[in-house]
């Protein structure tokens, strides 16, 4: 008989030996929500962050009046203080023949007279011309005259593109009113009286802060020339 209960051990003990079903759902439950809980937390909605402030956009600078005598006709114009001459003839006053070529005062194609003078009217402020007469290329002819410079530059090709040409034929206005003046230049010989002639190396100097893109220089150079012997 004590044979019997060795081979054969009781009911009782084999079931302490086996897991019961219970636990066996308990423990894959478990792991199964111990797995889905890092997906869970990444699926969550972003907690919403309060939106910094944006600071409001700087109030517009004040116009001021600004009176100016272009080609011959008074204009009143309302513009920032900052508004440069150039801007102001263009955006403003709607005389789009000066050009805005390098911005920087380095091309010349914007070149203009103010008071007698040629300036570049992308380094200068409108303001600072209040009162001033200006001339652009639009008032260099007299209603359908060409001015002697205008012809003088379509007579010898004197133009290729013609980007630079507005600014070409202003300085070149100017030049000759300089030179009739009296005034000297880097290549005059004696700076105290005017160059009996006005040479081909005093108008290379004269015009030497007008650049043109498409090297018409020498013709340029024959234009002006040709005017100039015509008005000595």
């Amino acid at each position: 008989m004590s044979d019997s209960k060795a081979k054969h051990p009781p009911h009782d003990d084999e079931h302490a030996q086996k897991p019961s079903r219970r636990r066996f759902l308990q423990s894959a439950a478990a792991t199964v929500a111990i797995s889905a809980a890092p997906l869970a937390r990444a699926q969550q909605p972003a907690v919403a962050t309060s939106t910094p402030a944006v600071a409001p956009p700087p109030a517009a600078a004040p116009l001021m009046p600004v009176h100016l005598t272009i080609n011959g006709r008074p204009y009143a114009l309302q513009l920032e203080a900052r508004t440069t001459l150039l801007d102001a003839l263009r955006e403003y006053a709607g005389l789009t023949g000066t050009k805005k070529g390098c911005d920087r005062g380095q091309c010349g194609a914007c070149t203009v007279i103010a008071n007698g003078k040629r300036i570049n009217s992308c380094l200068t402020l409108a303001v600072m011309h209040g009162g001033e007469s200006v001339t652009t290329v639009e008032g260099l002819a007299s209603g359908e005259n060409l001015s002697a410079v205008q012809r003088a530059f379509i007579e010898h090709d004197a133009f290729q593109c013609g980007f630079c040409t507005p600014g070409q034929l202003c300085s070149a206005t100017a030049l000759l009113d300089e030179y009739r003046a009296g005034d000297a230049s880097a290549v005059t010989a004696n700076v105290r009286a005017r160059p009996p002639q006005l040479s081909a190396d005093e108008i290379r100097e004269r015009m030497s802060g007008n650049l043109c893109r498409c090297g018409a220089y020498t013709n340029i150079v024959a234009a002006v020339s040709a005017v100039a012997s015509n008005k000595a």
